[in-house]
């Protein structure tokens, strides 16, 4: 596929480039434009406090590009992105509560748009993995906070359906059976 030599007719640099490196830089692009979108949906939220989700929404945005660049580019990322997104994870667990399982991705926006960003944060992680494989140095602050990225969102959509008064379905899995610790989930193979 060759480059249009029309400046309008191309949508990104590296848009034609065969590694995956292009493809993750698209996905932290996506990741990036939900977080925004989310973000955007809580302003003039009524009936429930919100004000608390959108500055680390806000916060959180620029993250998802600072994630986009610092594998190709300058590393972006700083440990003190990763403590601060674990203490408001933390933050949020205990409002929560305990995990008590997977629940039905559900609820009005915006967490159907947090949702879609929690997916995005594990296509990353999965491209960053591929990135990798071929061979380019990945830093290990971009999982670790991808990861995070990916639990706060979903954290943030257990948050936002609680205040509303919506009840979770739970999801039980017919192949996985769960164990508990702390707030993370463990999985472990069913014996056939």
């Amino acid at each position: 596929m060759q480059r249009s030599k029309n400046p309008d007719e191309l949508c990104y640099s590296f848009i034609y480039e065969p590694s995956i490196l292009c493809d993750y830089e698209v996905v932290t692009d996506e990741l990036c434009s939900l977080i925004g979108g989310a973000f955007s949906l809580l302003h003039g939220e009524g009936g429930i406090k919100t004000d608390d989700i959108a500055a680390d929404l806000d916060r959180l945005q620029p993250l998802a590009f600072h994630l986009n660049g610092s594998i190709r580019g300058r590393m972006a990322v700083e440990e003190a992105d990763i403590i601060w997104l674990q203490g408001r994870l933390s933050h949020y667990y205990a409002e929560i509560g305990p995990f008590k399982g997977f629940v039905l991705p559900r609820g009005d926006t915006p967490v159907p748009q947090l949702n879609q960003a929690r997916s995005a944060a594990k296509k990353a992680i999965r491209l960053m993995v591929r990135v990798e494989e071929e061979g380019r140095a990945v830093p290990p602050e971009l999982p670790r906070l991808a990861n995070l990225m990916c639990n706060f969102l979903f954290a943030l959509t257990q948050v936002i359906n609680r205040r509303r008064g919506f009840e979770e379905t739970p999801f039980v899995s017919k192949s996985y059976s769960l164990g508990k610790r702390g707030n993370q989930a463990v999985f472990r193979v069913r014996e056939k």
